[in-house]
């Protein structure tokens, strides 16, 4: 008489081979089962949450707050009807081109080929200064700002003592002061991206077109950059999405003022949100951000070639 191991095994053999992976495959996913529905939870949750926000008159106070009604598209009319709001939108466009695309990107590039040519000392040095900065958190990178920027600052101290004219930065040129502090502390992360980028160009490659002749910016341009595409890409959409969402910089700068003249997207949907009491509307500027963050970063990633995406 066959033993229950015996019969067990020949019901098991018997089974189409193909049954089994896949059920070994299901038993291997259910010990991830739990961190799968705590992520669930903590990241989609939210986000779900944010949406359906956006589309109710939620509100810290008032009506609002007593009965929470959907409202559907009143919210993004109601920002698309505001001048505050384009405000917003154009001072953010403002802040991540000056700062982000070309502030962090160019001084980043300018960085990495010198700490490429120069000597040790000198690289170690850099390095140092510029990724302290970057460290730095942004709360205190702010302060540094505003005490070096202020009518009573440093900057105005060295101009007085050249016997320059002297003038409160943060007013007189609010936007341009928190794109300057944003290009200090954000730069370290476009070098460190571009310096690992050309530790891989063979030094070959420029030799022999400098020996063909070609200077300095011909051999830049048309050998080093190609090489750099991928990186270059990346590194546009990394310091977009990361300007975008910029707020503890300017709010300790400037909070947003004097009046409206430095109030990016997201200081104005904190305002509106946390000082106004509107989470229904603020929540929908906030998806308008995300938008739009979504449609750069897609925007890049249509720039890239074919052959760099796969």
């Amino acid at each position: 008489m066959a033993t229950l191991t015996e019969t067990a095994a020949r019901r098991d053999s018997a089974e189409p081979p193909d049954r089994r992976p896949h059920r070994r495959t299901a038993a291997r996913g259910i010990p991830l089962l739990p961190a799968v529905l705590v992520l669930g939870a903590f990241l989609a949750g939210p986000v779900l949450y944010s949406i359906y926000l956006a589309f109710t008159n939620r509100a810290l106070r008032g009506e609002g707050a007593s009965e929470t009604s959907f409202v559907g598209l009143d919210n993004f009319r109601t920002a698309f009807d505001t001048s505050e709001f384009w405000n917003a939108v154009g001072l953010t466009l403002v802040f991540t081109v000056v700062s982000g695309i070309i502030g962090q990107n160019v001084l980043g590039m300018a960085l990495a080929l010198l700490l490429r040519r120069s000597a040790t000392w000198v690289g170690v040095l850099t390095g140092t200064i510029v990724v302290g900065a970057w460290i730095v958190p942004e709360v205190v990178a702010g302060y540094l700002w505003y005490t070096f920027l202020s009518d009573g600052g440093s900057l105005n101290g060295i101009l007085g003592f050249l016997h320059l004219p002297n003038q409160d930065w943060l007013i007189a040129s609010p936007i341009i002061a928190v794109s300057f502090a944003n290009i200090w502390r954000g730069t370290a992360f476009a070098m460190l991206t571009y310096s690992a980028a050309l530790s891989q160009v063979s030094p070959e490659l420029d030799e022999s077109a400098q020996i063909d002749g070609a200077g300095p910016v011909r051999r830049f341009w048309s050998i080093t950059l190609p090489l750099l595409r991928r990186s270059i890409m990346t590194c546009l959409m990394l310091t977009t999405l990361q300007t975008l969402s910029v707020f503890g910089l300017i709010y300790v700068m400037t909070g947003g003022g004097p009046g409206i003249q430095s109030q990016t997207l997201p200081l104005y949907m904190y305002e509106q949100a946390f000082s106004y009491g509107q989470l229904g509307y603020g929540t929908a500027v906030a998806l308008m951000l995300l938008l739009v963050g979504g449609l750069a970063a897609l925007a890049y990633l249509r720039v890239l070639p074919k052959e760099d995406k796969e």
